[in-house]
Order: structure tokens, then C-alpha cells, then sequence
């Protein structure tokens, strides 16, 4: 669980170091986010550091407040009004196929990772687990 939600998030956060944090920052303005280039980067290190955190199991009830909470404004700004299903197939062409907006579904399934990894623990190999071996607890 750690591996997939940690990963997907830092996807997302170099994603958008990739293709430009300017676009990032224009979307986030077209849809009257405030301060969209404090909240577009606040975004990115959200999605690098607390991506990082959870795939190292490091801190994850710490990390995920914060990931949680880019996903309710991810939710709540951008996949609402799309409804709950993220694979919207509209039609296949000669060109492959063409998907419409992404609903909410994806955006619940990560709130579902981390509220496990928050109340099952981050497992066996996690940083957390190993320092508190090594502290003898």
C-alpha cells in the first residue's frame, strides 16, 4: 500500500515539475484557487515530501494530514463536477481511444490508502518500525 500511494503521489508532483509548474499555476488561477503560485508549489512539495514519507514509511499519520487535504481540494475544485468514475471512455478511434474529465473515484482511493496506512501501520519495513527497533520499543 505504502509503495503504491507514496508512489502516486510523487508521480503527480514531478508531473507537474515536468511539464511545467507555470501550467500548473495557470490552472490553479483558472479555477480561483488563491494565491495560486504559493498553492500550485505548496502542491508539488506536498505531493514530493509527503510521497517520499509514505513510501519510506516515515511519519506517514504526519504526512498524510497534508495529502489528505490536496486530495479534498483536488475532489472539491477539479473531479466533483465530473462525478465519481475516473475512466470516462467516450470513443475509440483510428488513434486510440479518447477519455473525458476524470471523476473523484481515484482521489478516494487514495484518501482509503492513507487512512489504512494512518490506522494499520506502515508495516514491517518502514523507517518508523525500524527506528523504534533500534530505540529498543
Amino acid at each position: 500500500m505504502r509503495l503504491i500511494v507514496g508512489y502516486g503521489f510523487m508521480e503527480h508532483g514531478v508531473s507537474k515539475l515536468m511539464h511545467g509548474p507555470e501550467h500548473f499555476v495557470a490552472m490553479l488561477g483558472a479555477i480561483g484557487v488563491p494565491a495560486p503560485e504559493f498553492m500550485a508549489w505548496l502542491t508539488i512539495i506536498v505531493e514530493l515530501a509527503g510521497g517520499l514519507a509514505v513510501l519510506l514509511g516515515a511519519a506517514v499519520p504526519l504526512a498524510s494530514v497534508p495529502m489528505a487535504a490536496v486530495l479534498l481540494v483536488a475532489i472539491f475544485t477539479v473531479h466533483l463536477p465530473n462525478g465519481f468514475s475516473s475512466i470516462k471512455l467516450q470513443s475509440v478511434t483510428a488513434t486510440g481511444a479518447h477519455f473525458g474529465q476524470p471523476g473523484y473515484e481515484t482521489d478516494l482511493l487514495y484518501l482509503a490508502g492513507l487512512a489504512a496506512l494512518v490506522l494499520g501501520g506502515s508495516g514491517p519495513l518502514a523507517l518508523d518500525r525500524a527506528g523504534r527497533r533500534t530505540l529498543g520499543r
